[in-house]
């Protein structure tokens, strides 16, 4: 097998890059991190939820799904392996409870989700019976005639024909199967429950199933990953010829397995590969999908068709969208405020018996953060039209942040474009660097956790 050949990064003018891995978390989601989240400003989420929503903004839903049969060694999300059919019953019902409430409040009622997220943990843990409670109880709440996408994260050993028609009939429009890897050792290193024959089974019965959109995830630089297994990955991947694919690079934040055992052990540097190299494999899968007629459209993301698919939610998400979330540990956002519910298991399933809505912390957003958040998020796509944020905004992203963008172009990462401000590929790969550049200093020692 060839291998892989890449034109290196333009030497960066500033601060040396960081090459290694080391613990915590990169990936930027939101803006400010979550840890400037705060319950002293829950009441003022609260308050906003008793104003009618603004003109024009969309709403979507998101519904967290905690259960997995297995936690993969990097994992830090709220996720449960212990739980039984009647504790699963009873989340189940606090979700509908809390829908419930929000759903009568001044913020939601009436309006009709036009995007759909289940996420966990592992969505398609549950039985089909348990998914058509679920959904038949919020559609009784809220709506679906109008979304016009509804996304759900699977498992692939959780997949049988069966479920995966109950899935289908429950309106879901794209399936996301969350694979990361095809090579059976590095699954098991890492934790993940599925192995190689297991989705080629679940991918094999959703196409024949018929979804209008599947997605795959992968993920750059596992535990033990090699240039070879990574190369015969991607080949695999695209073999499928997927509708989209999302692919990761390697992070290992505190709360995850690999960290607890580098703690142990007294090191710094996780036992993955360092970023340079993940950079390489990631641009290494694109280019190779590229070959086959995908476009890059994100950091993460390959499509093969950017007309027929959109990811409704991320760019809900990134433009400042309503997003009524439910769910332990859920991350929402409604008028302007950003919020979390309570991020353990039984504390949420009281807090909703008990009536109340499972708020643990919130973050009002002011306006000139709402222009940054939106910025920095939108630029994980590769480009933002100046024009653009200005019709919204009333300010000039090049005037506005443009000690940012001068440090980003010294170190060869921004195109020059006109009114588009655009990434190059070297750029694009390691986004989530460049866009500390971005943060308010008050907010640069914050963590995503």
């Amino acid at each position: 097998m060839s291998s892989i050949t890449v034109a290196p990064a333009p030497a960066p003018v500033g601060p040396p890059l960081q090459k290694q891995t080391t613990a915590g978390n990169y990936f930027i989601s939101n803006y400010p991190p979550f840890a400037f989240w705060q319950q002293e400003q829950v009441p003022a989420l609260l308050a906003t939820l008793d104003r009618p929503p603004v003109a024009g903004i969309p709403l979507g839903l998101y519904t967290h799904i905690p259960f997995c049969r297995k936690r993969c060694h990097f994992c830090y999300y709220k996720v449960y392996t212990d739980k039984d059919s009647q504790e699963i019953r009873g989340y189940l019902d606090a979700l509908l409870a809390e829908l419930a409430v929000y759903s009568a409040k001044p913020i939601i009622g009436g309006r009709k989700p036009r995007f759909i997220y289940f996420g966990g943990g592992t969505p398609s843990y549950l039985s089909p019976d348990q998914l058509k409670f679920l959904t038949e109880g919020m559609k009784r709440l809220l709506t679906w005639d109008e979304a016009v996408e509804v996304t759900f994260e699977g498992e692939p050993g959780t997949l049988t024909d069966h479920k995966l028609r109950a899935i289908r009939e429950l309106g879901v429009t794209r399936l996301s199967l969350g694979i990361e890897h095809f090579d059976d050792h590095i699954l098991e290193i890492n934790g993940r429950a599925h192995r190689s024959k297991e989705i080629a089974r679940a991918y094999g019965f959703a196409r024949e199933i018929g979804f209008p959109q599947i997605n795959i995830d992968l993920i750059a630089g596992m535990v033990e990953e090699t240039e070879e297994k990574w190369q015969e990955t991607v080949a695999k991947a695209v073999a499928l010829e997927p509708d989209s694919v999302t692919i990761y690079q390697m992070e290992v934040p505190y709360n995850t397995g690999i960290y607890r055992q580098m703690k142990a052990e007294g090191k710094l540097v996780a036992p993955v590969a360092d970023w340079d190299t993940k950079r390489r494999w990631v641009n290494y899968a694109f280019a190779e999908f590229e070959r086959r007629g995908y476009s890059v459209t994100s950091t993460t993301t390959v499509v093969k068709d950017p007309e027929k698919v959109k990811f409704t939610y991320r760019s809900g998400l990134f433009s400042g969208a309503d997003i009524l979330s439910v769910g332990v540990a859920s991350f929402g956002h409604l008028n302007g405020v950003h919020y979390q519910n309570q991020h353990e298991f039984q504390p949420y399933v009281d807090a909703v018996t008990a009536g109340q809505l499972p708020i643990y912390r919130a973050y009002v957003v002011p306006e000139d953060e709402r222009f940054l958040r939106e910025f920095m998020l939108q630029l994980k796509l590769g480009q933002v039209s100046a024009s653009a944020f200005a019709r919204k905004f009333g300010r000039d992203p090049r005037e506005q942040f443009a000690a940012a963008l001068a440090s980003i172009r010294e170190q060869g990462f921004l195109t020059n474009g006109g009114d588009n401000i655009g990434l190059t590929r070297d750029g694009l790969l390691q986004v989530d660097r460049l866009l500390q550049e971005f943060f308010k200093p008050e907010h640069r020692t914050g963590r995503y956790a």
